[in-house]
């Protein structure tokens, strides 16, 4: 039986400058999290970044229900957001401020 996945995007931002940092804190992703993305249905996860406007734009592949983003509550997700939040553009509960992209075309 083939698994479909749906696609989910999204766009954030982060502090100017902080371009690097960002790159380096999501090479040493932590095992528990890349663990629970995993178990929660992400089978990919990418993020790529606007150099011009500092601004990130995420595109998941979900198995699962859910995507990424209501996993807020979990506490390894709550670590991250307060881990990320002195680089990111984030709400005052340290999640980072995203906002969901319309997908407009498909090939």
């Amino acid at each position: 039986m083939k698994t479909e996945h749906r696609t989910f995007a999204f766009k954030m931002s982060i502090r100017p400058g902080m371009e690097e940092e960002y790159r380096r804190r999501h090479d040493e992703i932590w095992p528990e999290l890349k663990k629970l993305l995993e178990d929660s249905g992400i089978s990919e996860y990418y993020i790529f970044l606007d150099r011009e406007t500092s601004t990130l734009f995420a595109f998941q592949k979900i198995t699962g229900k859910g995507n990424s983003q209501e996993l807020g509550n979990h506490p390894v997700v709550q670590k991250w957001w307060k881990y990320m939040a002195d680089i990111s553009i984030s709400n005052p509960d340290n999640s980072p401020i995203s906002v969901p992209m319309e997908e407009v075309f498909r090939l």
